[in-house]
């Protein structure tokens, strides 16, 4: 499981960087008035010329104007309204699109998805700290099962989404059971909220350990630490989408495990009930 953590500790910490740099980039396209090697997005005025190769990485080229040299674009596209004397090479946007149709786009569609998609995340943050904070005990015990039993509480939670539907079908069906589905969707809904925090716990103490081996963080400080990288690692494209799957998936699955008593053998004791058997080792032969 540590390891597991680490290695998700440092996917997300790259993430974090990823997205920072990409988001900014993109932003806002800056105006460029001679040739030389960018971060972000650029943009040639219109009557400018600038003299001199263009290399933009993880941007976009927007050429209202005269480009005296090469453009080479990385994890961008170029848009050409202008002139450009020498060679344009892009790899991602437009270019990948048009050869293969099926790759991912490495930039944003726009900026404002980026902020949408941003401001979105930043609510769901805000609600799994207020979550957090009402329940914090339940949230704790989702991080010892995580931490003890991260295979069972992944098939545990497999087990929940797939059991939603039939459970809310069987409740329509009798009729007489119809007012708890809602309630079946709130404490799915709060299982989600829970185990999120929790994963976040488990991250941002795992993060915090690889920053200062010798220091323990608060909860509150660990919680925060995780949600950013959590949310950092759910904002890339595609992979985003698989890293939102997996932390509700374990986090549900962590939830439920909180109401199922901890196995006798993971306290040292057999399932029997009688103290494990100790002594001198019999011979043998």
């Amino acid at each position: 499981m540590k390891r597991f953590t680490s290695l998700l500790v440092v996917f997300a910490a790259f993430a974090f960087a990823f997205t920072l740099t990409t988001s900014a980039a993109r932003a806002e396209a800056r105006s460029i008035y001679h040739g030389g090697t960018y971060w972000g997005s650029v943009r040639v005025e219109p009557n400018q010329v600038v003299d001199g190769d263009l290399n933009v990485m993880f941007g976009d080229v927007e050429n209202d104007g005269t480009i005296n040299g090469d453009v080479n674009v990385v994890g961008g596209s170029i848009v050409d309204h202008g002139q450009i004397s020498g060679q344009a090479h892009a790899i991602g946007g437009d270019v990948v699109e048009s050869v293969v149709p099926w790759a991912p786009m490495v930039n944003a569609p726009s900026a404002s998805l980026v902020d949408n998609r941003l401001w979105w995340r930043i609510t769901w943050d805000v609600v799994v700290l207020v979550v957090f904070l009402i329940f914090p005990v339940r949230t704790r015990m989702a991080l010892g099962r995580l931490e003890a039993h991260p295979g069972l509480a992944t098939a545990a939670g497999l087990f929940a989404w797939v059991a939603v539907l039939p459970i809310a079908l069987l409740l329509a069906v009798t009729v007489v059971l119809i007012p708890l589905i809602p309630v079946e969707g709130v404490l799915l809904g709060a299982a989600v909220f829970i185990g999120h925090a929790a994963l976040a716990l488990l991250i941002g103490k795992r993060f915090y350990e690889l920053l200062q081996p010798t220091a323990t963080p608060t909860p509150l400080v660990a919680l925060i630490l995780g949600i950013v990288l959590l949310t950092a690692a759910e904002l890339v494209p595609i992979v985003g989408i698989l890293v939102t799957l997996l932390v509700g998936l374990i986090g549900v699955g962590a939830v439920i495990l909180t109401f199922i008593a901890e196995p006798p053998v993971a306290l040292g004791v057999p399932p029997s009930g009688r103290p494990p058997i100790s002594g001198p080792p019999m011979p043998v032969g």
